[in-house]
């Protein structure tokens, strides 16, 4: 098992299937650009080699999160700054339905703010 691998396995389930369907669905809308690291222990995603996005746990929110690069310049109320300088996150509930649409049209917005 690689270590992307492993970080996600470490996750109980449900959160584990819902967070791998999620890495899907942001892996396959731009499989030629979009590619998955593992940085600070952490699933990164990159477009063109730049940071874009990544999954982590909140412990004071006890939810899981995607913080997004260039998240200052997205305005919208569902993200949360919390004292970052560059990225928001948008908290995760797994008792709802999945924002997937929301979640890849942020991800469409933060790639225009990306220079390659």
């Amino acid at each position: 098992m690689n270590p992307i691998q492993e970080y996600f396995y470490r996750i109980e389930e449900p959160e584990r299937s819902t967070l791998l369907f999620l890495r899907k669905k942001i892996l396959e809308s731009d499989p030629e650009h979009i590619s998955e690291t593992l940085s600070f222990g952490l699933p990164f995603f990159k477009y063109k080699k730049k940071m874009l996005c990544y999954f982590y746990y909140s412990k004071k929110y006890k939810k899981h999160y995607v913080s997004f690069y260039h998240g200052d310049r997205l305005n919208y109320p569902e993200l949360i700054l919390e004292g970052r300088k560059k990225f928001k996150i948008l908290l995760l509930d797994m008792e709802e339905d999945l924002p997937v649409q929301f979640i890849l049209s942020l991800i469409a917005e933060v790639k225009q703010h990306i220079r390659v």
